[in-house]
């Protein structure tokens, strides 16, 4: 058995738990075909209703799909996407979970993200995610700071924190896969943060940081052109909305043991922290954006109400 037909057996059964009077439906694109077509071939085995639909890459992370693509998602019972550009922070993707669909995105995803980060005890990160869950969720603020100069708090107020365990079981879940994060959208959000580890369109920034200064939820100064041009683009179409700040999230998945400059993968890894910016409307906000930029610090130390939290380490595994 090939190690990608492995990660694909792991996605479906274990993750997705497709079952046979189940609609399956596989979204991808011209550049993650591959994948699309070996997720496609191990859910039909499963079910009969399965479905393969493909489409030209989108120009940007969380851009609107085809109403044809979209239509499809939302009349699935599971739903796994592996593209180029993520569907994850979409109306379309939103529509088919509170449809009750089961969704699993899987934005950026290559053959060797998806076998690294699906090789994983994924209860093993279930109960890493709940533990966390418990530290962070009642907390007024949330501050981190990091070697490099992040010095930046958070302030949930009533937005709920989330788990992406990967455990997709139940009518209108929710996960990236690989899975491994508490999230939260914040009300708002005041500091600098630095990111030495993954952010898009870099990849692994190798001895590279990027700075970011954040003031009442909105990014105020953007120390890279290029990120600084992605988000001034999405400026020209919604406005302020663009330098929302979106996301902090804290990294749970215990089998990933090095950042190789996959977003999708390296958000996940234990004890790394992330923040994006962008849309957050299909996680608890109320901002929408046609992008939602994450950007990953590699030593981050978390505080909850002024408690430093202990994070998770892929020393556990």
């Amino acid at each position: 058995m090939s190690s990608l037909r492995a990660a694909a057996e792991t996605a479906i059964h274990e993750c997705m738990a497709l079952d046979a009077d189940e609609t399956f439906v596989v979204v991808t694109d011209d550049e993650r075909l591959q994948i699309g077509e070996t997720l496609y071939d191990v859910g039909s085995e499963v079910t009969d209703e399965s479905v393969l639909v493909r489409y030209p890459p989108g120009e940007q992370h969380g851009a609107e799909p085809s109403a044809p693509v979209a239509a499809a998602m939302r009349d699935a019972d599971v739903l796994l996407a592996p593209t180029t550009k993520s569907l994850s922070h979409t109306r379309a993707r939103s529509r088919a979970t509170e449809a009750g669909a089961r969704a699993a995105t899987m934005p950026g995803i290559t053959e060797e993200v998806m076998v690294a980060g699906l090789d994983a005890d994924y209860h093993a990160i279930a109960r890493e995610c709940v533990k966390l869950l418990e530290r962070v969720e009642d907390a007024t603020e949330v501050r981190v700071t990091s070697p490099q100069g992040t010095d930046i708090t958070f302030e949930p107020g009533g937005r709920e924190w989330h788990t992406d365990t990967g455990m997709v079981h139940e009518p209108g879940d929710f996960s990236n896969l690989p899975a491994g994060e508490v999230f939260v959208s914040p009300e708002t959000a005041t500091g600098t943060y630095v990111v030495d580890g993954t952010m898009m369109p870099h990849g692994l920034l190798a001895g590279r940081e990027l700075r970011f200064e954040v003031e009442d939820g909105y990014v105020t100064d953007v120390s890279d052109p290029e990120v600084r041009s992605q988000v001034e683009s999405a400026a020209d179409e919604v406005g302020t909305d663009a330098y929302n700040l979106a996301e902090l999230g804290i990294g749970t998945n215990l089998g990933v043991e090095e950042l190789i400059g996959s977003v999708l993968l390296d958000e996940k890894a234990a004890g790394t922290v992330h923040v994006a910016i962008g849309d957050d409307a299909s996680i608890g906000g109320d901002t929408e954006a046609p992008l939602h930029l994450d950007g990953i610090l590699r030593e981050p130390t978390v505080y909850a109400d002024g408690e430093e939290i202990a994070l998770p380490s892929a020393e556990q595994s």
